[in-house]
């Protein structure tokens, strides 16, 4: 069936082309694949099931993984014409572009990158088409006889009635499902990053390849906005930004965790109280264990299945390593709750805790903030009825979008079912899931569905928040969980006196606080709105002379609940201002001769720019004026008088 009703009847094995061409030749030459009954396939594979059938262009977003998969093919088809000795492993397309992974005696330089890129400029100005073939696992070993990488891969393909393909473009085959643009003159606008080592099939057991990223898109201005957004991204690298500003650092003795400065630990604190003022009235904060035996973790059932993540502890008595540090909250929470009984009057009851975490992250996939192996979370578990539930994610959902709007912070809503392993019965699950979707429906947001992407305890409902780059941060969620209350054999005394199952929502809203401060140092670029970083206010006499009076300002500043410092050292005061302003402080204010005689400060506004000169504001009013943006927790700076030169 197409888009506007109609209808085509066509035999099994008919090339999508043909149906696209009964409909018009103008729009096959704009046709980059096209998607059947929701599965996205190219021209050349043929059909074989009905279904709503909607032609691809360059104007779908579906569209953009056909090209970038298409775009990895050109790589390896330059990589093989320049380096015959690579041997080739896979090449998805990913989110924002693609890569490829390749066997080679020595890793790829920069030199190699900007060949390869010129190779593929030349690959795509030979238009060479993509051309399917359906082949026997028999043919297949033959075309890739001198492939290892891609018979190993041919040894999955166990069942006799999968279909094996591969693409050739020019003299290159790959093993591959596709799907792929008409030809590789489709591809114009791309561009190769950079090269990074991958383990051959995630396995860091096995040989590493050389992966090369890219990324490709229909328009020019795209790309350029796109190559704009990741050097953006470098300058905001949190990381740099960090060690610039002072907040943290890490060191191998302890790899995966960080270090934070006094500057820091003020920043990580501030976050920490705006959550607790947030929660202080409709949640009840609790401490709970760092160590735990593992009976507790075969109870939840993270014994079997999350083990391997678990920092396992030996226990002296038993010589075995049966003790771990707990990485999730939740557990300890339910024997909170069991050590007391509880009357559905109670309900919901939310815990919320900001215990530190431990998690067994591989050294490899550390990173920064982002990646680590210690870490809090404003964690939440809510006990509740089920007939409480609509409501409940309601009251989550607007707690949770609120913070991020506080930051500047939009946020999408994906729904998440069964993932593929996991625990209760399917009645289990289908119970969960439509009590969960229609609290979601219930609220009027819209969502996006993530199949198979749920907890494995139960659905959920993710927020995913975009930054000021326009990048989509996984942060918080709503879990809904039916199998924890069974497991724990939690209860609650009904109006009818009787002992009834509640449910358990686990939520978070910043995912971990050190994530959360990496994707704020980056939104903001290290300069936060006024409430939120170390530093607020720095006081510069121009003098020795103003420099008691600099300093009485600065006390009066610190009395108001204002971050404010003094800097009196002998350096020149444009020296001075610049290094306040390398440290992203708001507010720098100049105290001269005119200014200590009037009781006022000159400001100097972080961000104001040339054109703008400091105009002298008497200090009660700048204390009045800074105070309400902190008290406001307002994003943007205006404490400071600025006059037009």
């Amino acid at each position: 069936m197409l888009p506007d009703g109609a209808t085509r009847h066509v035999a099994p094995g008919t090339l999508p082309a043909d149906v696209v061409r009964s409909i018009g030749e103008r729009l096959l030459g704009a046709a980059v694949a096209v998607s059947v009954d929701g599965e996205i396939q190219d021209l050349m594979t043929p059909l074989r099931k009905g279904g709503a059938f909607r032609v691809l262009t360059e104007r779908d977003p579906e569209a953009l993984g056909v090209l970038r998969h298409s775009a990895a093919h050109v790589l390896a088809t330059a990589v093989r014409r320049l380096r015959p000795d690579a041997k080739i492993g896979f090449g998805p397309a990913i989110d924002d572009g693609f890569y490829y992974d390749f066997e080679v005696a020595s890793p790829f330089t920069p030199d190699d990158l900007a060949a390869f890129e010129a190779e593929m400029r030349k690959v795509v100005a030979e238009k060479y088409p993509f051309v399917r073939e359906e082949v026997g696992p028999v043919e297949a070993r033959k075309r890739f006889v001198d492939d290892p990488l891609k018979l190993e891969r041919l040894d999955d393909f166990t069942d006799p009635n999968e279909i094996i393909s591969t693409y050739t473009d020019g003299p290159f085959i790959d093993l591959c499902r596709g799907p792929h643009v008409p030809d590789t003159g489709r591809l114009k606008h791309f561009k190769l990053l950079n090269t990074a080592g991958a383990y051959w099939r995630g396995d860091e057991k096995r040989q590493m390849l050389q992966r090369i990223y890219g990324t490709a898109w229909f328009k020019k201005e795209e790309l350029e906005q796109y190559l704009y957004r990741l050097e953006e991204a470098k300058k905001r690298d949190h990381r740099r930004l960090g060690r610039e500003l002072d907040l943290f650092m890490f060191h191998p003795f302890s790899p995966g965790s960080a270090f934070w400065t006094e500057r820091g630990t003020t920043v990580y604190n501030l976050l920490v109280e705006y959550c607790r003022e947030r929660q202080r009235r409709d949640f009840a904060e609790i401490r709970t264990p760092l160590l735990y035996n593992k009976g507790l973790w075969e109870l939840s059932g993270h014994w079997g299945k999350y083990k391997e993540n678990m920092f396992l502890v030996l226990d002296n008595e038993t010589g075995e390593h049966d003790i771990s540090l707990k990485p999730m909250n939740c557990p300890s929470h339910y024997m909170l709750y069991l050590a007391k009984r509880h009357s559905y009057r109670e309900l919901p009851m939310r815990y919320v805790t900001f215990d530190v975490l431990h998690r067994n992250e591989l050294t490899g996939a550390l990173s920064g903030l982002t990646r680590v192996r210690q870490f809090s979370q404003d964690d939440c578990h809510v006990f509740l009825r089920e007939d409480q539930i609509a409501d409940e994610v309601k009251f989550l959902m607007d707690f949770i979008l609120g913070y991020y709007e506080s930051f500047g912070l939009t946020a999408t809503l994906k729904f998440a079912t069964r993932p593929e392993q996991r625990i209760g019965e399917d009645a289990m699950w289908d119970r969960a899931e439509a009590g969960l979707r229609a609290a979601l429906e219930a609220t009027g947001r819209e969502y996006a569905l993530k199949p198979g992407d749920g907890a494995f305890y139960g659905p959920k409902i993710d927020f995913d928040v975009t930054d000021s780059l326009g990048r989509a941060w996984q942060l918080g969620t709503i879990q809904l969980d039916y199998a924890a209350p069974e497991r724990f054999d939690l209860s609650y005394v009904g109006e009818d006196n009787a002992e009834h199952r509640p449910v358990v929502i686990h939520r978070a809203v910043s995912g971990s606080f050190e994530r959360f401060i990496a994707i704020l140092i980056e939104h903001f670029a290290g300069a936060f709105p006024t409430w939120l970083p170390p530093e607020q206010v720095r006081v510069l006499p121009i003098s020795e002379e103003q420099a008691p009076v600099a300093e009485a300002i600065v006390e009066r500043m610190v009395n108001a609940g204002i971050r404010a410092s003094l800097d009196a050292r002998s350096e020149t005061l444009k020296y001075r201002i610049a290094e306040g302003a390398r440290m992203k402080t708001p507010y720098m204010c100049v105290v001269g001769r005119r200014e200590a005689e009037a009781d006022q400060v000159a400001v100097n506004t972080r961000g104001a720019g040339e054109g703008q000169k400091p105009a002298p504001v008497s200090v009660d009013e700048f204390i009045r004026r800074v105070r309400a943006e902190i008290d406001t927790r307002a994003l943007t700076l205006s404490a400071g008088a600025t006059a037009t030169l």
